[in-house]
């Protein structure tokens, strides 16, 4: 996809996410989440491209700036929205799809045992449309199956079919209400007229 063409969805993903959002030119000055974003889309290439410690220096700067870190190695999709930002960490190996979006504290962090070999997949998957809510803990080699919430401060250890509701430490999924499903796909019904 065209790098300005990426611009601009990023941009009204977060205006599409955020009703304080005033302005694309806010949005772009602004948000520190759209930041960490731009700066993950140059680390992943760097790493790609076997630019190993120059990718994890640049990610150390962005973290240092934004106070998000996000991994070079992580694999995130299109419109992916962090509101707030504040404490986000996504590791290495996590799996981010499309329309997802993380509210500030929110941790996709690994679970391994020791002497793991490097690479190996140790963070968790957020299929397409999922939302996470502030503080919450996603932990491990798992799935968030697409369109699922999970909720504040959850601490989610375990794969989840599509459309579920995660709560509570440890997380226990139920399925997602209609209405709240619908709320959810609603805001990225947007995209299709870009």
């Amino acid at each position: 996809m065209p790098i300005v063409r990426t611009l601009k969805e990023d941009l009204a993903t977060a205006r599409a996410h955020d009703p304080a959002a005033r302005s694309d030119l806010e949005v772009f000055l602004a948000y520190s989440g759209l930041h960490a974003i731009w700066t993950y889309r140059l680390t992943h290439r760097m790493w790609l491209a076997g630019l190993r410690l120059p990718a994890r220096l640049v990610s150390q700067l962005a973290r240092f700036l934004t106070g998000i870190e996000i991994h070079p190695g992580a694999r995130i999709g299109r419109r992916f929205f962090i509101d707030h930002g504040m404490g986000v960490v996504i590791g290495e190996t996590s799996v981010v799809g499309d329309d997802v979006m993380l509210y500030h504290g929110v941790t996709l962090g690994g679970k391994a045992p020791r002497n793991t070999p490097p690479g190996t997949k140790r963070h968790p998957t957020l299929e397409d449309g999922v939302t996470v809510g502030a503080g919450a803990k996603v932990l491990g080699d798992i799935t968030v199956g697409a369109w699922s919430a999970i909720g504040a401060n959850a601490v989610v250890t375990k794969s989840a079919p599509a459309h579920s509701l995660l709560v509570g430490v440890p997380a226990t999924a139920r399925p997602l209400s209609h209405a709240t499903a619908d709320a959810a796909r609603g805001v990225h019904d947007w995209h299709w007229h870009i």
